[in-house]
C-alpha cells in the first residue's frame, strides 16, 4: 500500500517526528493566524547565497592535468561582499544568522563550505560520474576523526547561540541513480557517512542529488509502435529508487531524512521525484522543493503545487533573476501552506539586484508576508 505522506505526519505528530513547526490538527493551525515568533520559526537561514564569504571558497583542488575539479564560480559582487560583511567559517554561521537574520535560529548548510579548509585530515578526494564524465572533488569527511571533531565545535556554536540545523544541501555523495552497481553503492555510503554525522548536529533533514545525466535522456519513438518511450529513464529511475530506499532505512535510525530537490537530471521533472518517492515509500524519504529551479515558466507554480505534498521538512524559497518578474516569492509561500507544509522556508537567494545578505532579507520578508497572508 501507497504510503499516505501527508497523513503519516500528521498521524505521527505525538512522537516528535514530525518537521519544525508541525502540529498534530493541522486545520487548527491553517485557521489560527501566526505569532510573530511562530513565523520567525518558520525561517531558516542559508549559507549558499554568502558561500563567496567563506574562507577557501571554492573548495576546490586541480586535478593531476591541471585543471580544475569543479568550475569555479565568477561573482562580481563576492569582493564587495567579503568588504562589507568579512569572512567567515561555518563555526561562524550561528552567530551570522543571529546578527543578520533577527529572530531566526534554523539553518539550511550547504555540505561545500563544511570543515577548516588548512586541516586536509577533515577532507577527502572523490571521484564520480558528472554528465557522463569522470570528476574529482574535494570534499568533507564525516567520517574522520578530525571531521567528527569539526562536527562537535559545530554543534557546540549551535548550542551556544540558540540555533539549530534544520537541512543540509548536500553535493557530496555521487552516481546514486547510476546504472553500474559499484558506483551507485559507493555514493550510498558516502551518504550513510554524512547522515551518521549530520546526526551530530541534528539535522533534520539531508538533500543528496540523483546523479546521473544532467540532461536527462529524452523519449525516443518505440520500433514496435511508434509512439514516444524512455527505457534509459526508467532505468536510472529505478536505480534512483534503490539508493533512496536504502538511503531512507539508514535515515530513519539517525532521525535525519533524506530529500530530493528539483536540481538538474532526473529532478528537473517533477513527477520524476513524485515517482521516486512513491517508489521509495518511506517516512525519511521526501521532496524539498525549490522555487525557481524549473526548466519553463509553466512550472513555477504548477510543479510546486505537484511536489508540495510530498515536503514536509524543509523548501528553499528563491529569488533567481533568471525569470524576471515572474518569481513570486508570497505565492509560492501561500501554495505551500495550501498543501498543509508545516516546514522551513529557507532563504536561498541566487543572483539578482542585491548581495547575498541583502538578497536572502528580501526573500526573508517575502516569506513573512506569505506566512502572514497564507489564503
Amino acid at each position: 500500500m501507497a504510503l499516505d505522506r501527508r497523513g503519516f505526519f500528521k498521524t505521527v505528530g505525538a512522537t516528535g517526528l514530525l518537521a519544525a513547526g508541525e502540529v498534530t490538527s493541522e486545520t487548527a493551525a491553517q485557521a489560527a493566524p501566526l505569532t510573530e515568533k511562530e513565523k520567525l520559526d518558520r525561517i531558516a537561514s542559508n549559507t549558499w547565497p554568502i558561500r563567496h564569504i567563506f574562507k577557501g571558497w571554492p573548495n576546490v583542488r586541480p586535478n593531476k592535468d591541471g585543471s580544475q575539479s569543479v568550475a569555479l564560480v565568477n561573482n562580481p559582487l563576492a569582493e564587495s561582499m567579503k568588504k562589507k560583511y568579512g569572512q567567515i567559517t561555518m563555526l561562524d554561521f550561528p552567530q551570522f544568522t543571529k546578527d543578520h537574520f533577527p529572530g531566526v535560529t534554523h539553518m539550511d548548510l550547504f555540505s561545500g563550505l563544511f570543515g577548516d579548509n588548512p586541516d586536509d585530515s577533515q577532507f577527502v578526494e572523490q571521484t564520480g560520474i558528472f554528465d557522463g564524465k569522470p570528476r574529482t572533488s574535494r570534499e568533507f569527511d564525516p567520517s574522520s576523526a578530525a571531521g567528527r571533531k569539526w562536527l562537535d565545535r559545530m554543534a557546540a556554536k549551535m548550542a551556544a547561540t540558540g540555533t539549530t540545523c534544520q537541512h543540509i544541501s548536500n553535493n557530496a555523495p555521487l552516481d546514486l541513480c547510476e546504472l553500474d552497481p559499484k558506483l551507485r553503492k559507493a555514493g550510498v555510503e558516502v551518504a550513510k557517512k554524512w547522515i551518521a554525522g549530520v546526526a551530530i548536529l541534528g539535522a533534520k533533514s539531508m538533500r543528496v542529488n540523483s546523479g546521473g545525466p544532467r540532461i536527462a535522456p529524452p523519449a525516443i519513438p518505440d520500433p514496435a509502435s511508434g509512439y514516444p518511450k524512455n527505457d534509459l529513464l526508467a532505468k536510472y529511475i529505478t536505480a534512483c529508487i534503490e539508493s533512496f530506499k536504502e538511503m531512507a532505512e539508514f535515515g530513519g535510525k539517525y532521525g535525519v531524512r533524506v530529500t530530493l530537490e528539483n536540481h538538474w537530471g532526473l529532478t528537473a521533472n517533477p513527477i520524476n521525484i513524485r515517482a521516486i518517492i512513491d517508489g521509495v515509500n518511506h517516512p525519511y524519504c521526501e521532496a524539498s522543493p525549490d522555487f525557481c529551479n524549473w526548466e519553463h515558466e509553466y512550472l513555477m507554480y504548477n510543479a510546486l503545487k505537484d511536489l508540495a505534498p510530498y515536503a514536509h521538512t524543509n523548501v528553499h524559497a528563491k529569488y533567481w533573476d533568471r525569470w524576471g518578474d515572474n518569481n513570486d516569492i508570497q505565492r509560492s509561500t501561500r501554495i505551500m501552506l495550501a498543501s498543509g507544509f508545516r516546514g522551513t522556508f529557507a532563504l536561498e537567494y541566487e543572483t539578482g539586484p542585491w548581495d547575498g545578505v541583502e538578497g536572502a532579507q528580501y526573500i526573508m520578508k517575502e516569506v513573512l508576508a506569505g506566512l502572514s497572508t497564507p489564503v
